[in-house]
């Protein structure tokens, strides 16, 4: 096995090749979590991962609450299935609510005021109501709670975080928020053993091959516990070691076999990349930052046969759909035929016409 071997496990394990998903929720739950603070792109990582989808059923499934936009892992957007939660929360929110302690102390955020505002968010999406975030600010600042300078932000964090408020249906094109409660019913309580052990196991599953300092990174565990969340589940993997890495990955993904030729173009911020400490494998060294930045930042790729080979953009009309592509080595006619067919799977996905690229 070689780093190009890995990519190309990750293209089946991350069912971007080969899926055997129908369902948006299904999916999700298949990838754990999925980062999705771009939301259309991110909709559109799931739906390249099903067998057949539009932006319409990947709405749907977020309107009916099969699946939620909400903070788990990273501090950052991710999907999660509704069927997870309540136990990824519990196991992910303590970190993240570590990780915003020095903001909350710079913009005087007090553990009263939280109390408070969650009182007050709590009553106000009551009755099963969808609020948008400028409505409940409106609430936030009848009540005397400040939210100007982000602190609307980090009041809604903290509401998500203790299991108070998720994603709601979309009012008018805008998100909204709902009680977490209404959207998805309280499910038993796990131990956070199990929680552990659940998560390395659905990262290693449908990441792999990937290595313990991959899941770490993508868990936003601390490294103690995502390693002893490893250990728990370690026994059900095998590994390989490919320049000093050991990567993890199921028995069965060794015996399945990559399309030789094969193209997508993957989203911004798209799993691919992006839950991955080291990204070496899917891209080489000197063209990681024309995909990527220092700041986080991670742009729509072109993915050849495993490989990112360049970025791309997308402009939407009325009825319309413009590609725009940038390779980072010049393309030949059968890559750029691939490249097309993946954009009319993109166009069916938007129910746009695609225009020539």
């Amino acid at each position: 096995m070689n780093l190009r071997d890995i990519a190309n496990y990750r293209l089946m394990s991350q069912q971007i090749e080969g899926t055997k998903f129908k369902a948006a929720k299904d999916l999700v739950s298949w990838m754990g979590a999925m980062q999705a603070q771009d939301y259309s792109m991110a909709k559109w990582g799931i739906g390249m991962r099903l067998l057949t989808a539009t932006e319409n059923n990947i709405d749907e499934a977020i309107d009916s609450g099969e699946i939620i936009r909400t903070h788990v892992l990273r501090p950052t957007w991710h999907f999660v299935s509704a069927g997870d939660i309540y136990w990824m929360l519990e196991l992910t929110g303590p970190a993240i609510k570590a990780l915003a302690k020095s903001r909350e102390k710079q913009l005087d955020l007090t553990e009263k005021i939280f109390s408070k505002s969650n009182a007050v968010i709590e009553k106000a999406l009551r009755n099963g109501k969808h609020l948008t975030r400028d409505e409940l600010k409106t609430v936030l600042r009848k009540n005397k709670i400040a939210v100007d300078n982000s602190r609307a932000s980090h009041l809604f964090l903290r509401a998500e975080l203790e299991g108070i408020i998720c994603s709601g249906i979309h009012k008018e094109k805008k998100f909204t928020h709902a009680l977490l409660g209404d959207r998805v019913l309280k499910t038993k309580k796990i131990h956070k053993e199990e929680a552990l052990a659940m998560l390395a196991q659905r990262y290693f599953t449908s990441h792999a091959p990937a290595t313990l300092q991959d899941f770490t990174w993508w868990s936003g565990l601390s490294a103690k516990n995502a390693r002893h969340a490893f250990e728990i589940i370690k026994n059900n993997f095998i590994s390989e070691t490919i320049n000093a890495q050991t990567f993890w990955f199921p028995g069965t993904l060794a015996a399945l076999k990559a399309h030789m030729k094969s193209v997508y173009l993957l989203p911004a911020f798209d799993e691919f990349l992006v839950s991955y400490k080291d990204r070496s494998a899917a891209i080489v060294f000197e063209h990681q930052e024309k995909a990527f930045s220092n700041n986080g930042i991670f742009w729509p790729t072109i993915l050849i046969n495993g490989r990112v080979s360049g970025i791309w953009k997308r402009t939407i009309k009325k009825n319309t759909i413009t590609i725009e592509t940038d390779f980072f080595q010049p393309a030949n006619k059968t890559t750029k035929a691939l490249v097309e067919k993946a954009g009319r799977g993109l166009s069916h996905f938007l129910n746009k016409k695609i225009l020539p690229l």
